[in-house]
C-alpha cells in the first residue's frame, strides 16, 4: 500500500473515531500527524509542526478575545440595535445586510477570512438577539464573502487570474467573478428559504427605539414570548422565546436542551437567555436603551480600527485584535476578566490539530499524488469534474487559493487538446474550491464556530459539517453541468 493511500485511510479513521467516540478531531489529528509524519513519511518534528497554521490560531484567538470583550461590555448589543434600527425593523433582511456587507469587503479588496473575522462576530451576536438560526446567518456570512471573492481587483480574483495569465490559459475576468457571484447568491437565496427566513418575513418588523428590553429577542408588538422555550431551539428551559418557526411548549422546569429537531436548531447554553449579554452589557440599567458608555465607544473603536488595519494597512488581523483586546483589557479589567476563558478554545485546538495533519499530507504529497492521478485520465469530460471535486474536498480543510494554485496548472494538459472550454473550467474550479469554506475545518468556517456566543458548539460544529458535506457533495457536480459541459469542443 503506497504511503499516499496510507494517509488518507488514516484521516478516515480518524473522522470515525471523533464522531463514534465524541473525541475532539483535533486532538486525533495532532496524535495522526506524529504517527503518519514519524512512521510513514519520515518527517522529523520541524517537518510535521510546518503544517502547524499559526496564522489561523492567532486569528481564532484574537477576534474571540476582542470580541468577547465586546460582549461583555454590551458593545455588541449596542452595534444589534443600531443595524436594526438602519433595517427599520425588518429582522429577515439582516441576514441579508451581512452577506452583502462581507461581499463588498471581499470585492474591494479584503481576504476572504479576514472579512468574514470582523463581520461574523457582530452577525452571530444578532442571530443571538433576534432569535435567527446561527447556522443560517454564519453560512450567510460565508457565502456572502465568497460572492464577492473573485472581483477583478479582490485577492482571489488576481491570483487566479494571474495563475491563468501565466499558464498561458485563455481567461475572462468578469466570467470568473459573475460565476462565483451569482452561485453564491443562489445558495444563499436556498439557505434563506430553509432555515427559517421565510418565517423572519412573517415576523414583520421590531422596534427600533431600544425599547424592547433585554429578553425579548426581537419580537414584534404582536408576539408575546412564550416563557417556557429557549430561543433557538424550542426546548423547555423556564425561560427565554421562541424562535420563528418554533412551536410553544408547556411551561417546564429548567432542563438541558434536547438535540435540535434540524439544522437550523442550535441550543443555547443552559443559564443564559437568547438577548442577554454577559459583565456590563444589555441596557447597563437604562430601562431598555442602550446607552454608549467610554468602555463601548473605546471598543467601536477598537473595531474600527481592526477593519482599519486590515483592510487599509494590510495588517494580520489576528495580531491586530490581540493587540487592540489586550488594551481594553487594561482599560477595563472589570468588563474583560473572564473573556479570555470565552475563547474558543475548543475550536482552536480541533482546527489547528486537522490542518496540521492536512499539512503532513501535502508535505509528502498525498494531494499531489491525488490531482496527478485523475490529471492523468483519458477522459477529459471525467477528469474535469473529478479536478473540481478534489478541489472542493482539499478546500474544506486546506486553502482555497493554494488549491486553485494546484488544480490549474494540472489542468492544463487536458485544456490544451480544445475539448474543454478554459474559462469555464477556471471558473468551476474556482466556484468549487471556495464555495465550500462553510466547512467547519476552513478558516471561515472555523471563524462562524468560534463566533457564536451562548451555542452548543459540538452541535453547532456537527451542523456546519453536514452542511459542508452536501456543499461538497453537490456543487462540484453543479458548477461542472453549468460551466464546463456547455463548452465542449
Amino acid at each position: 500500500m503506497s504511503p499516499e493511500l496510507v494517509s488518507i485511510l488514516v484521516l478516515v479513521v480518524v473522522f470515525v473515531i471523533a464522531t463514534t467516540r465524541s473525541v475532539n478531531m483535533g486532538a486525533l489529528a495532532f496524535a495522526a500527524a506524529f504517527g503518519v509524519g514519524t512512521l510513514v513519511a519520515d518527517l522529523d518534528a520541524d517537518g510535521i509542526f510546518a503544517g502547524f497554521p499559526g496564522d489561523l490560531f492567532v486569528v481564532l484567538v484574537g477576534v474571540t478575545y476582542l470580541f468577547a470583550i465586546a460582549r461583555a461590555n454590551g458593545t455588541t448589543d449596542w452595534l444589534v440595535h443600531a443595524a436594526v434600527r438602519l433595517v427599520r425593523g425588518r429582522v429577515a433582511l439582516i441576514p441579508w445586510v451581512m452577506f452583502a456587507l462581507t461581499g463588498a469587503l471581499t470585492a474591494i479588496g479584503a481576504v476572504s477570512p479576514a472579512a468574514v473575522a470582523i463581520v461574523a462576530p457582530i452577525a452571530l451576536s444578532f442571530a443571538t438577539r433576534y432569535a435567527i438560526s446561527p447556522l443560517l446567518m454564519g453560512t450567510m456570512v460565508v457565502h456572502g464573502a465568497q460572492a464577492g471573492g473573485f472581483s477583478p481587483i479582490s485577492i482571489y480574483g488576481s491570483i487566479v487570474n494571474g495563475i491563468v495569465e501565466r499558464e498561458g490559459l485563455p481567461g475572462s475576468e468578469v466570467t470568473l467573478f459573475l460565476a462565483s457571484l451569482i452561485a453564491n447568491l443562489l445558495i444563499a437565496g436556498v439557505l434563506f428559504a430553509l432555515f427559517g427566513g421565510r418565517k423572519l418575513w412573517a415576523r414583520g418588523s421590531v422596534p427600533t427605539d431600544g425599547a424592547t428590553g433585554e429578553g425579548d429577542a426581537g419580537f414584534t408588538d404582536g408576539e408575546t414570548p412564550d416563557p417556557g422555550t429557549d430561543a433557538t431551539s424550542g426546548t423547555a428551559t423556564g425561560t427565554g422565546p421562541v424562535t420563528s418557526g418554533a412551536t410553544p411548549a408547556t411551561p417546564a422546569t429548567p432542563a438541558a436542551p434536547t438535540a435540535p429537531a434540524s439544522p437550523t436548531a442550535v441550543a443555547v447554553r443552559p443559564g443564559r437567555e437568547a438577548g442577554v449579554t454577559g459583565g456590563t452589557g444589555g441596557t447597563g440599567g437604562t430601562g431598555g436603551l442602550i446607552r454608549l458608555t467610554p468602555a463601548r465607544i473605546a471598543t467601536l473603536t477598537a473595531l474600527v480600527a481592526l477593519v482599519v488595519a486590515v483592510l487599509g494597512f494590510d495588517l494580520d488581523a489576528g495580531l491586530t485584535a490581540v493587540t487592540l483586546a489586550v488594551v481594553l483589557s487594561t482599560a477595563w479589567p472589570d468588563d474583560s476578566r473572564r473573556a479570555v476563558g470565552e475563547i474558543a478554545w475548543s475550536t482552536v485546538l480541533l482546527i489547528c490539530g486537522v490542518l496540521t495533519y492536512v499539512g503532513v499530507l501535502e508535505e509528502m504529497g498525498t494531494i499531489t499524488w491525488a490531482g496527478e492521478g485523475v490529471g492523468g485520465i483519458g477522459v477529459p469530460l471525467l477528469a474535469a469534474v473529478l479536478l473540481c471535486y478534489i478541489g472542493a474536498v482539499v478546500s474544506a480543510f486546506a486553502s482555497s487559493v493554494g488549491i486553485m494554485g494546484a488544480l490549474i496548472p494540472l489542468a492544463v494538459p487536458f485544456l490544451a487538446q480544445g475539448e474543454i472550454g478554459a474559462v469555464g473550467m477556471v471558473a468551476a474550479l474556482a466556484v468549487s474550491a471556495t464555495v465550500v469554506d462553510v466547512s467547519p475545518f476552513s478558516t471561515n468556517g472555523a471563524l462562524v464556530l468560534a463566533a457564536a456566543p451562548d451555542v452548543d458548539r459540538e452541535r453547532f460544529f456537527r451542523q456546519l459539517m453536514v452542511y459542508g458535506g452536501i456543499v461538497v457533495a453537490a456543487v462540484p457536480a453543479l458548477a461542472w453541468l453549468v460551466l464546463v459541459v456547455p463548452g465542449l469542443g
